[in-house]
């Protein structure tokens, strides 16, 4: 095990024509007033620059590692080098840059393995270029499960949280088409995610006993098998089974009364059956300020809760709170487990 309380987040670079470069910049330009963690960020230094005179900003742009990056952080945005084979342009999205960008993942991929730096963030990108590139995981969350299972050896399930000011919401199933789900969502996959979801809740949020609020599948969590039986037959034994365990699980309730203030107030999570079921009401409650929190893995990830917005790139109007809630929590998230790697 290796202590990396004193490492700095690792920023990935995301797609270089989208947003996260533009947020990355602002984010360091306001680092004092917004009292922002210290972070090396991953990626091609000549097209950061490109971007910071695009914008108008004046930015000192330092190459260097995570032993200096957090001295540097003050007067300068450090930067550990990995570069672009393509020219940049902003919001014009291209497959040949493709390198770059799993290249900056898994630089700070390792660099956390390593105990060098305390956590990952990473900013968008984009799926569909990726695919033309040849990428072959539906999205970041399983890239990076690949890659911890490489590093560790250990199989493991990667478990998606969009945690807001207001909501905490898991997604069992994630990006697959809503036909899929009930064939996909099986009593393990439940149970192995309220699990996850439950230990990096102690572990990682500090939560002594989390309140697991689960949502059934269909209307009214079933209506007692009327409007479906995946509610009786697969969700609620896997309720039966946390308890009998002694985790606080409640559940299946019906989702369309899971949201509500009065209802949020009495758990810590919900746990949803599918994509829409958990997103729509965390980023109803918390668009701007939500963060994608990847549970599960051997060291702790964030994601601003967005995706690349070609069309904002380069035009200075992109809102930054995601990210910079995504750098603090991660923060955070590394205070809270002392920043040791199993």
């Amino acid at each position: 095990m290796r202590d990396t309380t004193g490492g700095p987040l690792a920023l990935t670079m995301g797609d270089p024509a989208g947003i996260g470069l533009d947020l990355s910049l602002t984010i360091w330009l306001g680092r004092r007033e917004r009292a922002t963690p210290p972070f090396l960020f991953i990626g091609d230094p000549t097209v950061l620059a490109a971007r910071a005179a695009l914008l108008g900003h004046t930015v000192a742009i330092r190459e260097t590692d995570c032993v200096d990056a957090a001295s540097v952080f003050a007067d300068a945005l450090p930067v550990l080098p990995v570069r672009c084979p393509s020219p940049v342009v902003a919001g014009e999205a291209d497959a040949a840059n493709a390198p770059a960008v799993t290249g900056s993942i898994d630089t700070a991929v390792q660099l956390v393995m390593d105990g060098e730096a305390s956590a990952v963030v990473t900013n968008p990108i984009a799926k569909a270029v990726l695919y033309e590139a040849g990428f072959r995981f539906p999205g970041h969350t399983e890239y990076l499960a690949d890659l911890a299972q490489k590093a560790t050896g250990e199989p493991l399930l990667p478990v998606m949280m969009l945690a807001g000011p207001k909501l905490r919401a898991v997604p069992v199933t994630i990006h697959i088409p809503l036909k899929d789900v009930p064939a996909q969502l099986t009593a393990d996959l439940i149970y192995r995610t309220c699990i996850i979801t439950a230990a990096d809740l102690r572990t990682r949020f500090g939560i002594d006993r989390p309140k697991l609020a689960i949502a059934g599948l269909n209307p009214h969590a079933g209506e007692g098998g009327a409007l479906g039986l995946e509610d009786d037959d697969v969700i609620r034994p896997v309720v039966e089974r946390l308890r009998a365990e002694g985790i606080d699980a409640t559940g299946p309730l019906p989702a369309d009364t899971m949201f509500h203030d009065r209802a949020r107030a009495t758990y810590d999570v919900a746990i949803c059956m599918y994509h829409d079921q958990a997103l729509i009401p965390a980023k109803a409650l918390g668009f701007d300020d939500s963060v994608n929190v990847t549970l599960g893995l051997p060291f702790i990830r964030t994601s601003p809760d967005h995706g690349t917005a070609f069309s904002l790139a380069g035009k200075g109007i992109a809102r930054d709170d995601s990210l910079l809630a995504a750098l603090k929590l991660a923060a955070e998230l590394s205070s809270n487990t002392a920043g040791v790697i199993v």
